[in-house]
């Protein structure tokens, strides 16, 4: 096979045209990026599903929910690690393309011929796969992480990335979905997702997903596990409701007086076992008398270790470097829960 890299197609498909052996064309790849937001709200996507099983690192079912109706500005991901994965997309498809012999090109936002609220966008079709003797389509899912997630990618892709590509794999009618993983900016991986080895998670996720998509179209928000990640919770509120204002009557909101009751007995929780620590703390210095170490059986058992972190004396600047003060020091405000001293005290009674 002669070697071709092909990134983009000279003449991009019309929308509504087939595309994939089940995927027809929602928007191309050089789409107008706010009205690719826009479309992707039609449906769910690869990273939704994601979501939706509380896999993601960006999301939840809730999340998603809020998203498709509406809740949620309508802005994409533009932190440090989205950023630099989509400037890097590019040349890990090409590396992909040479090391493999092959032919991609970009397509866009593809949705089922049969279910069109089941969507994906591929990050690049492939022409000629590589596995197969004569001319046959798949795909290569594009990823770049950090090298911290090394481990995840030890004996196959991480379980995000598989439910991605087999949602890919559904949409699209291919039998499998190649993945190209770049962990650290210089550790390149590549590996083959069978829908044949995961035909039973392949059908889970099209269930879950057609559940989500139904509670969407019907406005029931989906219940949350109790063990859903807080913070993805927290920044989801914080978008939900930016410009807070007035009071509502909670008297008869059972769930949300448990919740500060909880507040309550976990900041009290922490506060004790500061309290606590600090104590530890000041009997081991007491054992350690003038040491810096202890042993237990000649190993080593507890250390005092030396340790630096930069710190800024906003003081000092703002004396001899005035203008650096006021161009890099700045105020933020943000909210913080506050409980009344009444409240407290009767929680506590």
């Amino acid at each position: 096979m002669t070697e071709t890299v092909q990134a983009g197609a000279t003449s991009a498909p019309a929308a509504g045209r087939r595309v994939t052996p089940t995927g027809r064309l929602i928007l191309p790849a050089d789409a107008d990026r706010a009205d690719w937001l826009t479309a992707r709200r039609s449906g769910l996507g690869s990273s939704d599903i994601a979501a939706i099983l509380g896999i993601s690192r960006y999301g939840n079912a809730l999340s998603v929910y809020h998203d498709k109706t509406g809740g949620l500005p309508l802005d994409g991901d533009d932190s440090e690690p989205a950023l630099w994965g989509r400037l890097m997309e590019e040349t890990v498809a090409r590396e992909w393309a040479r090391r493999n012999r092959s032919v991609v090109r970009r397509v866009g936002l593809v949705a089922n011929t049969d279910r069109p609220w089941q969507m994906c966008t591929l990050d690049r079709r492939v022409l000629e796969c590589p596995l197969a003797d004569t001319a046959e389509r798949c795909a290569v899912e594009i990823k770049c992480r950090d090298k911290m997630k090394a481990g995840q990618f030890r004996t196959g892709v991480a379980d995000d990335v598989l439910v991605q590509t087999l949602w890919q794999a559904d949409v699209c009618g291919f039998d499998h979905v190649h993945a190209a993983v770049l962990l650290g900016g210089n550790d390149y991986r590549q590996f083959v997702i069978r829908v044949a080895d995961h035909q039973q998670l392949v059908a889970d996720l099209r269930a879950a997903g057609a559940r989500a998509w139904e509670q969407i179209q019907t406005r029931r928000p989906p219940v949350l596990a109790a063990d859903a990640d807080p913070d993805v919770l927290l920044d989801l509120y914080e978008q939900l409701h930016p410009n807070r204002a007035g009071a509502i009557d909670i008297t008869r909101d059972v769930e949300t007086q448990e919740a500060v009751a909880d507040y309550l007995d976990a900041h009290a929780d922490y506060a004790a076992a500061e309290k606590r620590k600090k104590a530890a703390k000041a009997r081991i210095l007491a054992g350690l008398g003038g040491a810096e170490a202890a042993t237990v059986l000649d190993r080593v058992h507890v250390s005092l270790d030396e340790r630096s972190k930069e710190w800024t004396d906003t003081k000092r600047l703002a004396e001899r470097w005035p203008e650096a003060y006021a161009d890099c020091v700045e105020d933020r405000t943000y909210r913080q829960i506050n409980i009344p001293r009444s409240v407290r005290e009767e929680h506590n009674a």
